[in-house]
């Protein structure tokens, strides 16, 4: 990563809430409406809703029209020129599940990678008017209680710690079995909260996020707001999340290595 390329990426932080104003008006008309479901797994369920595709679209066709020569990697609708030095990454409504029960735990993840490397992100919740915002240096918030900077809270020690992962069942039996350890060693644990578990770490109101089986688009947004609030965001084994996998996001560096070694014990 260049002084160039990161300067420049934060360059494209005004551009992100045009981007989140185009993704809430193409999404919000169907939240808690009746539509469609379908299911994009034969042996699962996956679904994807109208408002995904739509709100897929709104974002690329400003990126499109403004920055035709930046890559795009979305959820929905596929990949297009990953070799840009620019590629925004986008999940249209991270936590389908929660938005087709009409909970509002969904968000909109809108990231921005240059030279590879999760440089600005956006996390956007338009029913209840919450944003969240990083470009790993610093991190923000805009919504119903204001404005204000994010920073994680200091938690050095497992037992005093709130944890969060979207649900046990993504994990293998391998990776259950470090999960349910450091779950009986932990304050709190959360289940179902999607994105705003990572905006919930950054913002201090919790200390970590524990998952796997990510994709780059169910990550990348939310590197930079995690890194910029003071956190870490790794692979169970410390590498790059860029590409998603097996993702762990601490609060505080201290916990992070101290989950990291847990993940790492065998079963």
């Amino acid at each position: 990563m260049t002084l160039e390329s990161t300067t420049s990426s934060n360059s494209f932080a005004p551009f992100l809430d045009k981007l989140a104003d185009a993704a809430s008006a193409a999404i919000m008309p169907h939240f808690r409406q009746g539509f469609e479901i379908d299911n994009k797994w034969e042996d699962g369920f996956d679904p994807v809703t109208i408002a995904d595709k739509n709100g897929e679209t709104a974002i690329r066709e400003l990126i499109n029209e403004f920055h035709p020569e930046h890559g795009i990697l979305g959820e929905e609708h596929g990949p297009e020129n990953l070799d840009a030095e620019h590629v925004w990454v986008l999940d249209p409504i991270d936590g389908t599940r929660a938005f087709i029960t009409g909970l509002p735990t969904w968000g909109t993840l809108i990231g921005l990678k240059s030279a590879g490397t999760p440089r600005l992100g956006m996390m956007v919740q338009p029913y209840v008017g919450e944003r969240y915002g990083g470009d790993c240096n610093t991190a923000w918030y805009r919504g119903p209680l204001g404005e204000r900077t994010l920073k994680t809270r200091s938690c050095e020690r497992l037992e005093d710690a709130t944890i969060f992962t979207t649900t046990p069942a993504i994990f293998t039996s391998q990776e259950r079995a470090a999960f349910d350890r450091i779950e009986s060693m932990v304050q709190l644990s959360r289940y179902g909260t999607d994105c705003y578990a990572y905006c919930m770490v950054a913002a201090g109101h919790g200390d970590a996020v524990i998952e796997s089986g990510l994709q780059a688009y169910d990550i990348v947004a939310l590197v930079p707001i995690i890194e910029g609030a003071g956190g870490v965001v790794t692979t169970w084994t410390g590498g790059s999340p860029a590409d998603g996998g097996q993702i762990l996001a601490s609060g505080d560096p201290r916990l992070h290595d101290l989950l990291l070694k847990e993940l790492s014990m065998p079963a």
